[in-house]
């Protein structure tokens, strides 16, 4: 036991001396509900850039509420799993309404996006076949790639040629190909219209994990494939989360009536764990029902978004080339991305490191997010302190 305990020891010093062991801050509570005001457990109070909730609607007085009402009628847990005694009507509501939303037959609840995506690449995908992966997809994908059994091809990011090229070396055994919508850590998006293309002409799933599109992006919030406008045809298994841009938690996945019934039988993450609490998925409506009816949010989330973007290139803060709420700053190694990250944090602004492994060596960053939560002012000096900070 001395010796596994020494050698777990050597790894986290190893950690440390790159400067890339993760650390967890404590929220104690939040100020108020529509802004991005929080209260770390040390009794600091500042403005959050790092969360997904795009929209702001995670401490939306409606979804709370939501949440309570179902509480008191259902309880606070499913108490086992959706085949079981799990599956409740507030479930069987939030799949139709996902459906509707998504313009797909059915869609089906997950626990987490996590789950939803090793579902769907094991169900998809075995052995014999292969898997082509855009370079940066998120960890969940590449996980469930390898779990299929198949023969995992990565090809190099948003390159519609390559991944074409990959499908024609070997045509006929690519059974999917998977991509994110939009990269959750770069913000871009994936050329879908062009995968799709490719996925068509050889008889492949496309798989969208459009997470980080869905709510956000779109005219009606309808994501990465509204934006390019392509249709359950040219995209057969969409996959969202509803921790984001709805402000609750969650995962699903949307298809035709015969996809989903197979996931339902076949996905050992659907079927071996407890559903989704009731309550949540009270919310997630409310939510869904929200982003619809209040498109202002996603107006408003585009106009902070272009506001930072024209203050933070007149700054000379450094940029990438992404037009959603996600923008990173690159600095380079880990030590620097943390640096600036305290710098901001002792200005009063959360922004996280991001850091290897979940981006590559040497493109370690801050990510900044935006949300309609956000105010003119709250940008305008987070843009002034990044300057400071980042240039």
């Amino acid at each position: 036991m001395k010796r596994a305990t020494s050698a777990l020891a050597a790894v986290l010093s190893q950690l440390d001396a790159a400067r890339l062991r993760r650390q967890r801050t404590t929220v104690a509570g939040f100020p108020a509900a529509h802004t991005r005001r929080v209260l770390l457990a040390g009794g600091r109070e500042l403005t959050d850039f790092s969360s997904n909730d795009y929209l702001g609607l995670a401490r939306h007085p409606a979804l709370s509420a939501a949440m309570s009402e179902c509480a008191a009628r259902t309880g606070s847990g499913s108490g086992a799993s959706h085949l079981v005694t799990g599956h409740g009507s507030e479930h069987a509501l939030l799949e139709e309404e996902l459906a509707a939303f998504t313009g797909r037959e059915r869609a089906l609840l997950f626990s987490s996006g996590y789950m939803a995506n090793l579902a769907v690449m094991t169900v998809l995908a075995g052995r014999g076949e292969r898997v082509l992966l855009d370079r940066l997809c998120h960890a969940s994908l590449i996980d469930g790639a390898r779990l299929s059994g198949a023969a995992l091809r990565r090809y190099a990011h948003a390159d519609a040629q390559a991944a074409a090229d990959l499908a024609a070396a070997d045509a006929g055994h690519t059974a999917l190909i998977a991509t994110d919508g939009v990269f959750s850590m770069d913000g871009d998006l994936a050329p879908l219209p062009q995968l799709a293309r490719t996925a068509r002409a050889h008889g492949a799933w496309l798989v969208v994990d459009d997470a980080h599109g869905l709510g956000v992006l779109g005219a009606t919030g309808r994501g990465a494939l509204q934006v390019c406008g392509l249709t359950s045809e040219d995209v057969p298994v969409l996959i969202g989360t509803l921790g984001k841009a709805f402000g609750s938690f969650g995962a699903f996945v949307a298809g035709s009536a015969a996809l989903i019934e197979l996931l339902l039988q076949k996905a050992r993450t659907y079927i071996y764990t407890t559903a989704l609490p009731q309550p949540v998925a009270a919310a997630t409506r409310k939510a869904l029902q929200l982003s619809q009816s209040e498109s202002w949010r996603r107006e408003r989330l585009s106009a902070l978004t272009a506001r930072f973007r024209r203050a933070a290139l007149a700054a000379g803060v450094p940029l990438s080339p992404s037009v959603t709420p996600i923008q990173p700053i690159v600095l380079g190694e880990a030590a620097a991305a943390l640096a600036a990250q305290q710098a901001l944090e002792a200005a009063g602004f959360w922004v996280v490191a991001i850091r290897p492994p979940t981006v590559p060596r040497g493109a370690a960053r801050l990510r900044v997010t935006l949300s309609a939560a956000h105010s003119e002012a709250e940008v305008d000096a987070l843009v002034a302190q990044l300057a400071r900070v980042c240039t």
